[in-house]
């Protein structure tokens, strides 16, 4: 079991070790609740869904045409009297007659006596008979969906736990479910903090730099499907600093600041994360990526993380720290980052027992080999250099550089279309 973020002191850790030692910060997750299957998109599913009925229900045509019982290793019949019709939503009545067939659609049950569809493209219909045109390319049973064949009653069809996505809602909704258990929306307290920080859309004084971390901070919490408690810019003032806390441990459950963490003379949230909750530091072995802190607020121990105030190093340790943290406040196992391996086409730096994560562009070439490009200029505020990256390369603490051809390690980083 890993070490509590406040049994770990003041040693060094790996980038691992970290998030490990995060996630005991979390004493149980948020709650779940019910929701319109309409109101369900992007929310992590808290019980399995269990197949009430086969998907699909019945057997049914897989193309337009005509179903029959096509007889095997004798004369094919080429002419067949039509019986009836059979159309989605309207079975055809009673068994197919042998040696007749029946009209049917897509997706319309397949008629007793039947087992077999020929699509309409192969027929031609004269008085009340059609005509199969090159019946020795019929195979017996072809162009039949049986039931069950996707999700069979009583089947998990999604587990608990999954993001539910487009694909999931559809399948969701052909079982019948109207509703879905999911977890709560983690309501997570953000904010910025000091008296040089200026929203953007007012003019910029000529000490002041404009608020970029709450709106970065913003976007990727709803990515992560949370929901987001936006405290504004606090000013550095020990006592509204503290008070902003103290409201946002009674709401919210988590609380995430960027910057204004270290031993500044002017951090005043070091100050009220003190007195009103218990504090920790992490000493991580990563670039970029410092200074960060993380503890408890309040008597309700509500989870807090200290970001570091450099835009990049917001990002990156987002990705690394608080996207797991999100997972397991809705009660999932959090997994490691997403990683590939692709070749380098540039050198990159990096320094031994320390984790660089170097922004990157990544393509594949005609074989499928993916390369992979550093952005440039890699200062923790080039903010461009994150909108011109689709990925970070990540050089592991065993690594002391790479150059071109080598392998590397590289972690996608997802874009909403």
């Amino acid at each position: 079991m890993s070490l509590s973020c406040f049994e770990l002191g003041e040693q060094m850790l790996s980038v691992d070790a970290a998030r490990d030692a995060l996630l005991t910060l979390i004493e149980q997750p948020v709650t779940t609740e019910s929701v319109s299957l309409s109101q369900a998109y992007g929310r992590r599913l808290a019980t399995d869904i269990t197949a009430p009925i086969n998907v699909p229900q019945n057997t049914n045509a897989a193309m337009d045409g005509i179903a029959l019982a096509w007889p095997e290793g004798q004369h094919h019949q080429t002419q067949w009297p039509i019986a009836g019709d059979a159309f989605a939503g309207q079975a055809f009545e009673g068994n197919v007659p042998l040696g007749q067939c029946v009209r049917i659609t897509t997706g319309a049950p397949l008629p007793p006596g039947s087992d077999t569809i020929i699509m309409r493209e192969q027929l031609s219909e004269h008085s009340g008979s059609v005509i199969i045109d090159a019946p020795d390319r019929v195979n017996h049973g072809q162009h039949v969906r049986q039931a069950g064949e996707d999700i069979a009653i009583g089947d998990v069809a999604v587990v608990a736990g999954t993001r539910l996505d487009a694909a999931c809602l559809g399948l969701i909704a052909s079982l019948g479910y109207g509703d879905v258990c999911v977890f709560k929306r983690p309501k997570v307290a953000i904010f910025s903090t000091g008296n040089e920080v200026t929203s953007p859309g007012e003019a910029l004084p000529s000490a002041g730099i404009y608020d970029t971390n709450r709106f970065t901070l913003t976007g990727l919490l709803s990515e992560q499907g949370a929901e987001v408690v936006d405290l504004g810019i606090l000013p550095d003032d020990p006592i509204v600093i503290q008070n902003a806390l103290m409201v946002a441990a009674e709401q919210c459950d988590l609380v995430i600041t960027s910057g204004g963490v270290s031993v500044g003379h002017a951090d005043y949230t070091r100050e009220a994360l003190e007195a009103l909750g218990q504090l920790a530091f992490w000493r991580v072995a990563l670039r970029p990526g410092r200074p960060m802190a993380c503890g408890w607020l309040g008597e309700s121990r509500k989870p807090f993380v200290g970001l570091p105030g450099n835009p990049v190093a917001v990002m990156v340790t987002f990705s690394q720290f608080v996207v797991p943290l999100l997972e397991y406040l809705q009660g999932q196992t959090p997994y490691a980052p997403r990683r590939l391996t692709a070749i380098t086409q540039t050198p990159l730096k990096s320094r031994l027992k320390r984790t660089d994560f170097i922004r990157g562009i990544y393509t594949s070439d005609a074989q499928g080999v993916l390369h992979v490009r550093s952005t440039g200029a890699q200062g923790s505020g080039i903010l461009t250099s994150m909108v011109t990256a689709n990925c970070l390369i990540e050089l592991g603490d065993d690594l002391e550089g790479a150059q071109p051809g080598d392998a590397v390690c590289i972690q996608p980083l997802t874009r909403w279309q």
